[in-house]
């Protein structure tokens, strides 16, 4: 009996390490984001969204502003690490997180600020609004 209830411990050996790609990894870290969201983990949500993971090889590097958002990260990565191995099939990922206080957080507080950004990317926009007669409002 107690042979049995012992945990079954898969070999190295047995787990898949399938090859993938930075865009099938980004969607699936953009979906454990989302689904943290939903389960009402915001602050770490935020965290995983703050800019884009840098995959090398089987090495996801991730920057971080400052060293608080890496302890909350940290505490929360063993949760993703199986998200991604399970998801993209290879056990040999792993996670380094850099902190880059130097990170510039890009975010429009408010719609004027959104539409100057819209039009930064795309001054069409401009002939849009004018067209339409369109008109921002906070």
């Amino acid at each position: 009996m107690e042979q049995n209830s012992k945990s079954y411990i898969r070999p190295s050996s047995v787990l898949p390490t399938e090859p993938f790609n930075e865009t099938d990894m980004l969607l699936h870290w953009n979906k454990y984001a989302e689904r943290l969201g939903q389960k009402g983990l915001k602050i770490m949500e935020s965290i995983l969204l703050i800019n884009d993971p840098v995959l090398d090889g089987t090495k996801i590097t991730y920057e971080l502003p400052n060293e608080g958002s890496k302890l909350e990260f940290e505490s929360q990565m063993n949760g993703l690490l199986g998200h991604l191995k399970g998801h993209l099939h290879n056990h040999d990922i792993t996670i380094e997180v850099i902190v880059n206080e130097t990170i510039e957080m890009k975010r429009s507080y408010n719609n004027q600020d959104r539409y100057n950004r819209f039009l930064e990317i795309n001054p069409n926009i401009e002939l849009l609004r004018t067209t339409f007669g369109l008109d921002l409002k906070d």
